[in-house]
């Protein structure tokens, strides 16, 4: 039996709504376990060459025996030929700085790095940011149930309304876990620790696809929304359409 034109419709736009609520799921798992919501350098002060390093990252003797504490050492680096850009990126938990003239890097805890002052804050961000993901993974269980085991067009429609208003407070909790991060981070550039204030800085890859995630998370419930209104909008007119034609009938019948 051939599907008809609004529920082929309504199929469309539950398939939309689950994937943009996926979307977001994914994208907000992925930013809040990275530590690139914020990238920079710092200025450092350039270690001492030892054995075979050369290069700018250093600071050179003109001693040949760099082990000998008698001999004079002149170093012929002033002003800001003595630092070296360092770079480092930050996330909710973390904080990573390169090693300057070595592979790898060193991490430490991004909460340990925040104000006294502000760790309330962080922490309920980092709180309200769990909740952001797990009503956004509570609206895609409930989308996909919609899609796939419900048969009954007013059961789906009471699934679709509850997902809606999961989606719509995912959204909200969502934007304000991203401000307040963003508030805290720019309160620890001013006033965190001197061995790890930022000379420059800017918001990384793992900031924008957080926001793109609530952006995804708002299209789809503002897609649900729309779903749902047409839905009801349907239900009306054809009662309005089967009251006439009772009408109609009652008043000439065959």
């Amino acid at each position: 039996m051939p599907v008809s034109v609004p529920a082929a419709d309504r199929r469309q736009r539950a398939s939309a709504a689950f994937s943009l609520s996926f979307l977001s799921l994914v994208f907000s798992i992925t930013a809040f376990s990275s530590s690139y919501w914020c990238e920079g350098t710092r200025k450092v002060a350039k270690p001492f060459c030892t054995g075979q390093s050369k290069g700018d990252h250093c600071i050179r003797f003109n001693s040949p025996d760099a082990n000998n504490s008698n001999a004079v050492q002149y170093i012929w680096e002033t002003g800001d030929d003595k630092f070296v850009d360092q770079k480092f990126h930050a996330g909710i938990w973390y904080s990573c700085e390169e090693i300057i003239n070595e592979e790898g890097e060193t991490c430490r805890s991004f909460i340990s790095l925040t104000p006294a002052s502000d760790r309330g804050v962080l922490w309920l961000s980092i709180v309200t940011e769990l909740l952001y993901i797990i009503l956004l993974l509570t609206g895609v269980i409930l989308m996909s149930v919609e899609m796939c085991y419900c048969s009954m067009v007013i059961d789906g429609l009471k699934i679709n309304a509850f997902s809606a208003i999961v989606t719509v407070l995912a959204g909200l909790l969502g934007m304000v876990a991203h401000m307040m991060y963003t508030t805290v981070f720019q309160m620890t550039v001013n006033l965190g620790p001197e061995d790890w204030r930022p000379h420059t800085w800017d918001y990384g890859w793992s900031y924008c696809l957080a926001w793109a995630s609530f952006a995804c998370c708002m299209a789809a419930a503002v897609t649900t929304i729309n779903k749902y209104t047409k839905t009801i909008l349907e239900f009306k007119h054809k009662r309005k359409t089967l009251g006439r034609n009772l009408k109609i009938k009652y008043k000439f019948p065959d």
